[in-house]
């Protein structure tokens, strides 16, 4: 298959903040009009465990997150155990290398190490190190820094100045440092064209019912079709 089909993944505990980067992730493709389709698996558990939110982007409509993964973060050691051995030449790693051992690759896939301390400083949010690796994985695929700074500013834009400046200043430096030590990706994102939006599973089952002419819907409000529950009801 020609033209850009890009699948990136994220990986880690549940309480590591992995909803955020997937949802900068969404914002990004859908301001340049890349098609999207996002798979979140989770284990049913507060804190620990393992999460793997799947996000596949193209120039073209997909309906699936497919098989093949081009791009992982890991944000725990847990997840580069489990998936690094999985990963075929052309793909990539990024991880945290103040926290996290690679382990063996194999030939052809590329390590991506990042000192988070480093470069967010000792004292910096843990998350932070979520914003170093989204903005490697935009460096490797082709999207500028100035896109990416414009989905922060409105990511955090109910939070400090502060923290949206220092979120935006990690990015950046991150940023160069995978441009100056990393091989992009062999799939670059293609130029920016109409935007499209973001729309929830959950979200359409709920106008679908609606527009159907559904009047009742009864369920346990229980991750994850809560938000199933609340969308049918400000739809109907």
């Amino acid at each position: 298959m020609s033209g850009f089909d890009y699948v990136i993944s994220i990986g880690g505990a549940a309480g590591q903040g992995i909803a955020t980067p997937g949802n900068i992730l969404a914002r990004l493709f859908a301001r340049r009009g890349i098609h999207m389709y996002a798979y979140n698996a989770y284990q049913s558990i507060i804190r620990g465990g393992h999460s793997f939110l799947t996000v596949r982007c193209s120039d073209r409509e997909v309906r699936t997150h497919g098989d093949v993964i081009d791009l992982i973060i890991c944000l725990n050691q847990d997840t580069m155990d489990r998936h690094l051995e999985h990963l075929g030449p052309g793909s990539s790693v990024i991880f945290n290398s103040d926290t996290i051992e690679p382990g063996e690759a194999a030939e052809g896939v590329q390590l991506c190490p990042m000192a988070v301390g480093e470069l967010a400083g000792k004292g910096a949010n843990k998350l932070m190190q979520n914003t170093v690796a989204i903005a490697v994985a935009c460096q490797l695929i082709g999207i500028e820094f100035s896109a990416l700074s414009d989905v922060l500013d409105f990511q955090f834009s109910g939070k400090s100045e502060e923290l949206v400046a220092a979120n935006v200043e990690v990015g950046k430096a991150a940023y160069d440092y995978s441009a100056a030590n990393f091989q992009p990706a062999s799939q670059q994102a293609p130029q920016p064209s109409e935007p499209l939006a973001v729309w929830a599973g959950n979200q359409a089952f709920a106008m679908a019912a609606a527009s159907a002419g559904v009047k009742f819907y009864c369920a346990y409000p229980m991750s994850p079709s809560t938000s199933r529950t609340r969308n049918h009801g400000s739809s109907g």
